[in-house]
């Protein structure tokens, strides 16, 4: 049986994400709304407006509600990539990345990337970046046979989908790639919304273990080694059933 670590076991006991700041790359945010509430000040490195991270596809928002679900005290600050599309470019995602670093956030959510390999030095030097600033980055490590970049990349935090995980669990797996973790791919529930109409992806699963990850620093998880972090969980970790919802 797989094991979990989950937001209602003893090892994150208590723990909410408070001091930890998280960088969410993706569509912007509709700041206040009830699944996300307050966020902090962020940026847009798309459109006219530096200032403007307000989500004009839903994506952004959706994630930043899978976060908070599991860590209602971290701090949010949006980094927006995406405007009207979901579709962006590698450079714009490696400055985001830059961004963050710059900005002092313990974790960057990526939910996304690129399959394309020619980008790997790009990813290179933001990963390095955010290695020696003591910052995780988390992002999608594959979905079916199609790797990502940067998460299946040493020194990120990878995650893949795992239809039977708990909603609330992150777990270790073994992959071709090495260590990765494996979460449910199921964003925050909307009263009346059968499961299956609403969104789901290895976007929501990045965004599930970025919550859980937020817990787990504050819970004394080393915070600027992936594989160390991935140990930390491992140790952790016990057997769960999937969680309803």
């Amino acid at each position: 049986m797989t094991r979990y670590l989950t937001t209602d076991g003893a090892a994150l006991a208590g723990m909410t994400g408070a001091g930890i700041r998280i960088a969410v790359i993706d569509s912007g945010v509709a700041a206040g709304h009830p699944h996300v509430g307050a966020v902090a000040t962020g940026t847009s490195l798309v459109g006219d407006d530096p200032n403007d991270s307000a989500d004009r596809l839903g994506h952004g928002t959706a994630v930043f509600a899978a976060i908070r679900e599991k860590a209602p005290g971290a701090a949010l600050i949006p980094v927006r990539v995406l405007d009207r599309q979901l579709a962006t470019s590698a450079a714009i995602l490696a400055q985001a990345i830059n961004w963050a670093v710059n900005a002092g956030v313990h974790i960057v959510n990526l939910s996304f990337g690129t399959t394309n390999v020619a980008h790997l030095p790009l990813f290179e030097a933001s990963l390095l970046a955010a290695h020696a600033a003591g910052i995780l980055v988390v992002s999608a490590s594959a979905q079916g046979d199609t790797r990502w970049i940067p998460g299946s990349m040493p020194g990120a935090v990878g995650v893949i989908a795992a239809d039977d995980a708990p909603r609330h669990g992150i777990a270790v797996v073994s992959g071709p790639l090495g260590g990765t973790l494996a979460a449910a791919p199921f964003p925050r529930p909307i009263a009346g919304v059968p499961v299956e109409r609403n969104l789901s992806g290895v976007s929501f699963a990045v965004a599930n273990a970025t919550g859980i990850i937020a817990l787990a620093l504050q819970a004394g998880a080393p915070p600027n080694s992936a594989a160390a972090l991935m140990a930390w969980i491992d140790e952790r970790a016990l057997p769960a059933f999937p969680i309803p919802g």
